[in-house]
């Protein structure tokens, strides 16, 4: 929780994506804000009950597309940033986490081969407190702009600026609730991660969370909203396969797969019946 919270202050490169390059900001009213958030916590909270680690990330877009295609026109979208930030590394990065997952698991398998399995787990186990920091610190760099996009671009719609900035308040806002929604809540996820997919050990959690890390930084620094629960899923999967394949539950995996595919569509969809009522209203 409190790397969640330090990471949330490194930057504000992908609210700025999701503030001012998902829709044109003269298009958008506060009830499209509000049907998108609205959205995208009804979808996030379906999925959390169900123990499915969907993108949060994607739901929050896809409402707040679905949101402005209703309520101000198909124009008001700006369709090439959506397809270059949000379709094309939704399609990439589960293969590049899986692949470079694999070989790094791979080259860790090789190195500690004539080590007990006690060593392994006690020096593994220490550096694993260390790449599930750096995780959590890309994982709030990240996600926790996406709510940071939002709520600028919901102060924007009543004070328009010349250029998109975020305020600190909302900053500190948004990344002391990352810190508290970590703190207090999303053991379904860690189960389903942890342990329905593949039963982690100390050294493979350290290799998938390097993985992803070094994914996530990566991408905040371009402004790519990036999916956190794609790219560590994939890295997870990556890691197991390096021990066979049926070591990972794959029924398992086809139900979270699902979850990626349809999260897009569906809060798109819920976002424009939303903002469908709200016009009517």
């Amino acid at each position: 929780a409190l790397f969640n919270f330090a990471g949330a202050l490194l930057g504000t490169e992908v609210a700025a994506t999701i503030g001012k390059g998902m829709v044109n900001e003269a298009a958008v009213t506060m009830p499209i804000v509000m049907c998108a958030l609205i959205g995208a916590i009804g979808w996030n909270l379906f999925t959390w009950y169900k123990g499915l680690p969907s993108s949060s990330s994607h739901a929050l877009i896809g409402a707040l597309l679905g949101a402005a295609f209703v309520g101000s026109g198909h124009r008001s979208i700006q369709w090439h940033n959506f397809l270059e930030k949000v379709v094309e590394p939704m399609l990439f990065s589960p293969v590049i986490g899986f692949v470079i997952a694999f070989i790094i698991m791979f080259g860790l398998t090789w190195l500690v081969h004539r080590m007990s399995v006690t060593r392994i787990n006690r020096v593994f186990g220490k550096l694993q407190i260390v790449s599930a920091g750096v995780m959590a610190l890309s994982h709030g760099h990240n996600d926790a702009q996406k709510s940071m996009g939002i709520i600028a671009l919901a102060l924007m719609v009543y004070h328009p600026q010349a250029e998109f900035s975020v305020p600190l308040w909302v900053i500190i806002s948004c990344a002391l609730a990352m810190a508290m929604g970590t703190m207090i809540g999303g053991w379904r996820i860690i189960r389903t991660l942890g342990n329905k997919m593949l039963t982690l050990r100390p050294i493979h959690g350290f290799a998938a969370e390097t993985t992803s890390a070094a994914l996530i930084m990566g991408a905040s620094q371009f402004g790519i909203p990036l999916s956190t629960t794609q790219v560590i899923t994939s890295t997870i999967m990556g890691v197991g396969a390096t021990k066979r394949l049926s070591a990972v539950r794959w029924p398992v995996v086809i139900q979270i797969v699902w979850a990626w595919l349809l999260t897009l569509p569906v809060t798109f969809a819920i976002g424009g019946v939303l903002a469908y009522v709200a016009t009517a209203l």
